[in-house]
């Protein structure tokens, strides 16, 4: 297809396209003459990702194109590559050392791992920005008065490694290793935030069921 189809099937202005263009978000398109390029449907593809992360996730262009960056390069092995494209997206906090309660926030999250049998994490340990950013929301939530441990916390991380068995399920159902990688990425900016709203709703409905209206 040519740059006007692409825009009319993507909905991005062809202005916008040229700019992800030359900044590297999008592959060139193959070149049929000196002012004009064929693309393919990995284009319209890759632009709705594109457009899903700038507009919808309120990623920089340059944060897409590290996470792209990562989900494109072949020379890293799978769990490698969808992990590099995930650590690159935006995290959260990062404990500060020294810092009331973050030393046993990292004992507590050290002993969760250890009960669940996650072996990958605990290797990772402070590698890990989720790691890190778990100790830091820990030792905040010690530091309010809301001390959360392992125990505490065991049976929420079992709930969430099946949502985990259920992710990867359907990355397994896609054609290459790229597109697993950006269906994972995808939903990790835009598809946790409706788990988070099936969570409330959850927690509405379970508040009927005990006390009514």
């Amino acid at each position: 297809m040519r740059l006007a189809e692409l825009s009319g099937r993507s909905g991005v202005s062809t202005a916008t396209i040229k700019y992800y263009l030359r900044e590297g978000l999008l592959p060139p398109g193959r070149r049929v003459s000196a002012t004009t390029a064929e693309y393919e449907e990995e284009h319209l593809r890759r632009l709705r990702l594109v457009r899903a992360l700038i507009q919808v996730g309120g990623l920089p262009v340059a944060k897409v194109r590290e996470v792209l960056g990562h989900a494109d390069d072949e020379s890293l092995g799978g769990a490698v590559r969808l992990g590099a494209a995930m650590w690159a997206l935006p995290q959260g906090p990062e404990p500060e050392e020294g810092a009331q309660g973050v030393t046993e926030a990292r004992v507590q999250v050290d002993r969760l791992l250890a009960a669940l049998g996650w072996a990958s994490a605990r290797e990772m340990g402070e590698l890990s920005p989720v790691y890190r950013s778990l100790v830091a929301l820990l030792a905040a939530l010690d530091r309010l008065g809301y001390p959360c441990d392992a125990d505490m916390l065991e049976p929420y991380a079992r709930l969430m490694h099946q949502v985990a068995v259920r992710d990867h399920d359907g990355l397994e159902r896609c054609p290459t290793e790229t597109e697993r990688v950006e269906t994972a990425v995808v939903g990790a900016v835009l598809f946790e935030p409706v788990l988070t709203a099936l969570h409330r709703l959850a927690q509405e409905e379970e508040t009927y069921r005990r006390h009514g209206l």
